[in-house]
């Protein structure tokens, strides 16, 4: 087959829903089939990475962020006529994947529908808990996002779909495709229950099988001795609740050190926690890493700490984790239910500061275990049902079912 992806941002610019994106064209291509991605074209210091990549269909775009990472491609005919133009030449599609939540699924919608295609969507984004974290007046901003919805798509199935709210707008998008993909089943849960899709297939999101294979070959044996050491990782912003694990961990009063990886618009201000609480002789930060070296720190620590709630659509980093054989203190209590066996689970009351002392508590309870050698271990089955080659041949099944019409 060949497979039309369609991201918001550029596969090769920073980010989760990239990594995976990427993952799945290699995985794709090694089982033989063909993929074409399209995407706003970069600026800035990485544009030059894979720059001539034939896979890439990159349209005319703006730069969205003060570091000129992230790019807009306005959903309207002249990015309509460029990816008609760049296909042209190339094989024709049998299915469109949109991989994307904003103008990359208006986009995917709309070639679809030129070239009457089915269209699989995997659904990565609570669109109503992430604009509530990021934006001023989220419920303006989620009325703006429906009405531009229906804007874009008049005259398509999402075009003419009713409604206000973050499950409203993915209903609408959902009108168009033939089948829906969550990277979780918690995920699909909530789309099922909001009305989104009627059956919501379940892929993971995977880890690449070489590197995976290369870092648990390079993992000691056994734990160094020392404190037990705790790493985070993911963009600093307030959905991700760093400076409520680094307030915890000032509640928590253990011996341990802490790894801080990633970057984002938080930094300073856990910079700040970090020197107020006196921890700088036990909290690093390491800036941001390669996916590989990621990987090895997670397979160095004792556990790894996922301190976001309600905002995972999955939650990449604990699945690693236990890949990786590595436990995980985890707040979000669907991420702990997904992950089975492997956790510290993290009570949730309903306000912040009850929160930030049940982390504190939870911390205690894994440093306390991993001390005595009572850590929980992780599933030894999640390594085969994580690896990316696993997940590929599960959204094959999704597209050759969508593309026969079954």
């Amino acid at each position: 087959m060949h497979v039309v992806i369609f991201a918001d941002q550029h596969v090769e610019s920073l980010g989760g829903a990239q990594v995976s994106t990427r993952l799945q064209r290699r995985y794709l291509e090694r089982a033989g089939h063909a993929v074409t991605i399209v995407a706003p074209r970069r600026h800035g210091a990485r544009a030059v990475v894979n720059a001539d990549d034939p896979a890439y269909l990159d349209l005319p775009s703006i730069p969205i962020t003060l570091d000129r990472e992230y790019s807009f491609t306005w959903p309207g005919r002249a990015a309509d006529r460029a990816i008609d133009r760049g296909m042209t030449e190339r094989l024709a599609p049998d299915v469109v994947h949109v991989q994307a939540d904003f103008w990359g699924a208006f986009l995917g919608y709309r070639f679809a529908a030129r070239h009457g295609l089915p269209v699989v969507h995997t659904m990565h984004n609570r669109v109503d808990v992430g604009i509530e974290a990021t934006a001023p007046f989220p419920g303006l901003v989620l009325r703006a996002l429906n009405g531009w919805r229906r804007a874009v798509l008049r005259g398509l199935p999402g075009g003419a779909a009713t409604g206000a709210d973050g499950w409203a707008y993915l209903r609408g998008l959902a009108r168009g495709a033939r089948a829906v993909t969550a990277p979780s089943g918690h995920f699909a849960r909530r789309l099922e229950a909001h009305g989104v899709f009627d059956a919501v297939d379940v892929v993971w999101n995977g880890i690449d099988d070489e590197v995976f294979d290369r870092v648990r070959a390079e993992a000691p044996a056994e734990r160094a001795p020392g404190p037990p050491r705790f790493v985070w990782l993911g963009r600093m912003s307030p959905e991700k609740r760093l400076l409520p694990f680094l307030e915890a961990l000032a509640q928590a009063h253990v011996e341990c050190e802490v790894e801080l990886i990633g970057g984002g618009g938080q930094l300073a201000a856990a910079r700040k926690l970090v020197d107020a609480h006196g921890m700088q002789d036990r909290v690093r930060f390491a800036g941001k890493l390669a996916y590989d070296e990621t990987l090895r720190r997670i397979a160095a620590a004792d556990a790894l700490v996922q301190t976001s709630i309600g905002f995972e659509t999955q939650g990449m980093t604990p699945f690693e984790a236990a890949s990786l054989g590595t436990p995980a203190v985890i707040s979000d209590p669907d991420i702990a239910d997904e992950i089975g066996e492997g956790v510290w689970r993290v009570e949730a009351p309903a306000d912040e500061q009850g929160r930030i002392r049940a982390l504190a508590a939870a911390l205690a309870r894994a440093a306390a275990d991993i001390a005595a050698g009572t850590a929980p271990v992780p599933d030894p089955g999640m390594p085969a049902r994580f690896r990316q080659s696993s997940r590929t041949a599960a959204m094959v099944e999704v597209y050759a079912r969508v593309a026969t019409g079954r």
